[in-house]
């Protein structure tokens, strides 16, 4: 099964880490109800051109032909047949996806998709992610890292420092950065050519503590009260203290600075500047769609956390094509920032076919706002980080509900209806504030998640 999520209320109990992580990758397949699932990381979202293909190719040959875009930037393929493995290893081996058969599920790495093309950050993020990754490979213990951990490169805009990774590196001037583990609420300061050392060193300390007090998790948020022992004079990087995970600045050792805003705009669909972003509904797009994406590209691709992508250096004059293939190129669609787990039929688990009730609704909904997550289970696999709109399936109905999700606290904000909006018996909204016992329409759904989407800042 997918793994457990994490807990994310403050005081919650956290999950059991006892068992090693069932997080799927490109050799150790997930088992789901439409076939076997492969996860192939992405580190940074970079992609080539050829690789792009290979990928297409693979699901075509191997699944169901459709490839998925993950909340990490990462590529699923899923309708796979079970002993298709080692073929699968080949054909990603052959162009650089799988560098590491030891390492491969770890190489969770996110970077800021516009670093180098604009003035908004301070540094071209590709040599960061290439050195951290193929660091990571090298290193034996970096094995022992939960396939969940997650490491974030932002180049200082704030984009994918707001993504709650486990250790956010956030690019300065002059080649500095400064280094935030978990929720902290401070980063240090890092200086130049230290960086990739400084993410290493926090990873490699974070794994060494839980071993030294007996410890099992897969986050560093899932061990607060470590934090300020596991970082203190930070492994294999000396002169740089530890971070606190405590809102109390005044306690917090020399050295230390509040962390600066993070949640900068990522990219909007359309022409950024150099190049083209596109988005995929849900993140899901047919080979044809794939290869019309990479025929598009000038030699480089960037999948996005947001599920999209980024094309350094295409011109606009591309975008129709990448319109009429089915992408997202318009910006202030009700799409933007909408996404939904699998749901009914490829996941036992779910209660409602989620992603045909979603695009009913987006499709008649106006304008964006909050991100929203339509989701088949309490699990709510691939929710958004920070702030969101959570519609939830719920057997009897959906519950709307705007969530902080670091935190897991509710905002009071509900939005409740009943509807049945496919044929099957679960697809329909409720919530608790008012029931609405007849049906309604596609319409009154959408406007129940649209008025939370707009309606909270």
């Amino acid at each position: 099964m997918p793994p457990t999520p994490d807990a994310t209320v403050p005081g919650a109990a956290v999950p059991d880490r006892g068992r090693a992580d069932a997080c799927p990758g490109a050799l150790r397949l997930h088992t789901a109800d439409d076939g076997a699932l492969a996860r192939v990381r992405i580190p940074g979202g970079l992609l080539t051109v050829r690789q792009a293909l290979a990928l297409a190719d693979a699901a075509d040959a191997l699944g169901d032909g459709d490839l998925e875009t993950t909340s990490r930037g990462n590529v699923q393929l899923r309708g796979l047949a079970s002993d298709c493995g080692r073929e699968l290893a080949d054909r990603l081996r052959a162009v650089g996806l799988l560098p590491s058969e030891t390492h491969e599920r770890v190489r969770n790495i996110v970077a800021s998709p516009l670093a180098g093309l604009d003035r908004a950050g301070f540094a071209d993020m590709r040599a960061w992610v290439r050195e951290l990754d193929g660091r990571l490979c090298a290193s034996a213990w970096a094995a022992g890292l939960s396939g969940k951990f997650l490491f974030a490169l932002d180049d200082g805009r704030g984009d994918v420092a707001a993504l709650d990774a486990d250790v956010t590196l956030i690019a300065g001037p002059g080649g500095t950065a400064l280094l935030r583990l978990g929720r902290a609420p401070v980063a240090r300061p890092v200086p130049a050519g230290r960086a990739v050392d400084a993410v290493l060193a926090a990873a490699r300390g974070f794994l060494d503590a839980l071993r030294a007090h007996g410890r099992k998790a897969w986050h560093l948020r899932e061990v607060p009260d470590l934090l300020p022992d596991l970082l203190a004079g930070l492994p294999g990087l000396p002169g740089l203290p530890g971070l606190p995970d405590a809102p109390d600045l005044p306690d917090a050792p020399a050295g230390v600075v509040p962390l600066p805003p993070v949640g900068g705009a990522h990219p909007e669909v359309g022409v950024v500047p150099g190049g083209l972003s596109v988005g995929m509904r849900f993140g899901r797009v047919g080979s044809d769609q794939w290869r019309t994406l990479a025929d598009a590209a000038e030699g480089e691709l960037r999948l996005t956390p947001w599920r999209g992508a980024v094309l350094p250096g295409a011109p606009p004059g591309r975008l129709p094509a990448l319109a009429a293939a089915g992408f997202r190129t318009e910006p202030g669609s009700p799409w933007a920032r909408a996404t939904a787990c699998t749901g009914l039929p490829g996941c036992a688990r779910s209660v409602a076919d989620v992603r045909a009730d979603a695009a009913r609704a987006l499709d008649v909904m106006s304008g964006a706002g909050l991100p929203v997550h339509w989701s088949g289970c309490e699990r709510r696999c691939g929710h958004p980080a920070g702030r969101w709109v959570d519609v939830l399936a719920t057997g009897q109905g959906y519950r709307v509900t705007v969530t902080d999700g670091t935190s897991g606290v509710k905002s009071g904000e509900t939005s409740d209806v009943t509807s049945h909006l496919t044929t099957h018996p679960t697809s329909h909204l409720t919530s608790g504030v008012t029931n609405v016992t007849n049906d309604v329409t596609n319409e009154e759904m959408a406007e129940a998640v649209a008025e939370a989407r707009r309606t909270t800042k």
